[in-house]
């Protein structure tokens, strides 16, 4: 397909490890020729969104690709005196390695990370200033990371106010809007939830080794912290599972409400049932599996693109919910 005239958006939901199949949606989109113009991103979706729109989508899959379970623990900086149990400085790091200080609005796909403010619980789109930032700020799952502080506002997670953006790629000017929900399947399906307490499960023994050798004090404090997040004793869920099974569920809740007020013009859902939400190490497959929910559906969408009137209809970004919705925070 060449070139086409009709604006193209594109919204990326939030799902934790699922999200590597955004990784597959783009790469078919890409050798169908549909290449969009606007990227709107929600948590994960933001990650892969925003590497793409930078251009570094090739080293992000790299990265997925050879992560284990033993790897994704080492990037896990446990925190007993901030605002989340995980600091995000590693993984912090390893996005600044790759996209630097660039700036959203330098990018040549227009880009837009979506995040919540604490206190307010106002919805803000981030569409300029430093890309990692943005992407931390919408990434940051409450009570898990620490929340960033973009513009003088402190913001985390994103998916608790617009799981899959599709209205900020209406409101940016998109005829024609693909979303890709990667939670569709995952409730009332006897879906399996993967917890934290399997990735530990699965390293090998050179770093069950090195826990061993750690001093009496860090073993208390290791064990405590390791009965609080994932879950010991009594059988009880731990620290972890509760709050992301909590956070499915809203997701899943204002996704359904939203998409019902502002559906998208094709709604892609990659079969993710038994990928968990800490599955991290499972990127191969789930990049496959987002690369099959384009092709079930590529015929329509290259039909729909193309009969689509190109005329632009471009929304103003105010107002928007007046007092609810900051459409840009810098």
């Amino acid at each position: 397909m060449g070139k086409s005239n009709v604006r193209i958006g594109l919204a990326l939901g939030g799902g934790a490890a699922r999200g590597w199949a955004h990784i597959g949606v783009l790469r078919a989109l890409e050798r169908a020729g549909i290449r969009p113009d606007v990227i709107a991103g929600t948590s994960i979706g933001a990650v892969v969104g925003g590497c793409y729109a930078a251009g570094h989508l090739d080293v992000l899959e790299r990265w997925a690709c050879e992560l284990t379970p033993k790897r994704i623990f080492g990037y896990l900086d446990f925190n007993l005196a901030g605002t989340g149990l995980i600091s995000g400085q590693k993984l912090c790091e390893r996005l600044e390695q790759h996209l630097g200080d660039r700036n959203i609005e330098d990018l040549d796909t227009h880009f837009t990370a979506v995040a919540t403010e604490i206190g307010t619980g106002h919805e803000h789109w981030l569409s300029r200033g430093r890309l990692v930032d943005a992407v931390r700020a919408s990434y940051a799952l409450p009570g898990i990371f620490k929340p960033v502080k973009v513009g003088g506002r402190w913001l985390f997670d994103g998916a608790l106010v617009n799981p899959i953006p599709v209205s900020v790629c209406r409101a940016l000017g998109a005829r024609y809007v693909i979303a890709v929900n990667l939670n569709f399947d995952v409730l009332g399906r006897g879906s399996v939830l993967a917890s934290p307490e399997a990735l530990i499960s699965e390293a090998d023994e050179e770093l069950r080794n090195a826990a061993a050798a750690e001093t009496a004090g860090k073993k208390g404090v290791r064990a405590l912290l390791q009965r609080q997040i994932l879950g010991k004793g009594d059988g009880a869920p731990g620290i972890s599972t509760v709050m992301v099974d909590a956070l499915n569920i809203v997701q899943d809740r204002i996704a359904r409400s939203r998409l019902a007020g502002d559906p998208p013009d094709t709604m892609l859902s990659p079969r993710l049932q038994d990928v968990g939400l800490f599955d991290f190490h499972r990127a191969q497959e789930s990049i496959e599996r987002g690369m099959h929910a384009v092709e079930r559906q590529l015929d329509d969408m290259l039909s729909e693109i193309a009969t689509c009137e190109p005329k632009r209809v471009r929304r103003e970004l105010e107002p928007i919910s007046a007092g609810d919705v900051q459409p840009v925070a810098k």
